[in-house]
């Protein structure tokens, strides 16, 4: 977390492993094998004769479950919504399109789960979890299992996304009926009413962060 911070800058290098070792109260095995999992996350490379230095940002695999959770750590929230916000909206309108083009019997059922349980949600944290289950069920419906990973991947920084968006509203809820339409419009298989109703949905979503 140091490193996506920006403590440690690309290209610097990073103490030596006595001071690690000291400084997290941790023995040299498991600061090499700490070591070795970061750079295969691509943060950092060690040369010999030159040390463990920072790679550069375009280096660091920040589609990595871990690295995206640490990131948004550490990242400005404001900033790190708003990257999260955007890679939604290239992605989820045409999962919602996708969806009402190819869900089956099993993935529909799900999908209709989710929507019931926002429905019946009482509070934020049922509201959250019942949203949250209902966007990774419209990638499940897609029928496209390279798209499923990605909605795992980053499920537990959507959630806290979520979260605020809820407590941002003036009613929990709020987005209730935008979530129905899209729900409705997967339902129906109409691939143009799906994708246009997630994007009204996003757009709620992003007037909310920024405002």
């Amino acid at each position: 977390m140091a490193i996506l911070r920006g403590d440690f800058p690309p290209g610097s290098p990073l103490p030596r492993e006595a001071e690690l070792m000291t400084h997290f109260g941790v023995s040299r095995t498991v600061l090499r094998e700490a070591l070795r999992t970061l750079t295969s996350k691509g943060l950092i490379e060690s040369r010999p004769k030159v040390g463990t230095r920072v790679r550069a940002r375009n280096a660091w695999n920040l589609l990595d479950a871990d690295m995206l959770l640490w990131y948004s750590r550490v990242a400005p929230p404001m900033q790190f919504a708003l990257k999260l916000q955007e890679m939604r909206e290239m992605i989820e309108p045409y999962a919602a399109a996708l969806a009402a083009e190819n869900h089956e019997a099993a993935t529909l059922d799900l999908l209709t789960q989710a929507h019931c349980s926002m429905v019946r949600a009482q509070n934020v944290e049922e509201w959250v979890r019942a949203d949250l289950q209902f966007h990774l069920c419209v990638l499940g419906a897609c029928s496209n299992e390279l798209l499923v990973p990605l909605g795992a991947l980053i499920g537990q920084t959507l959630e806290g996304q979520l979260q605020l968006n809820a407590k941002r509203a003036d009613v929990f809820n709020a987005s209730q009926a935008e979530h129905t339409a899209v729900f409705e419009a997967i339902v129906a298989r109409d691939a143009d009413a799906a994708r246009r109703a997630m994007s009204v949905l996003l757009g709620v979503t992003r007037a909310r962060i920024e405002g």
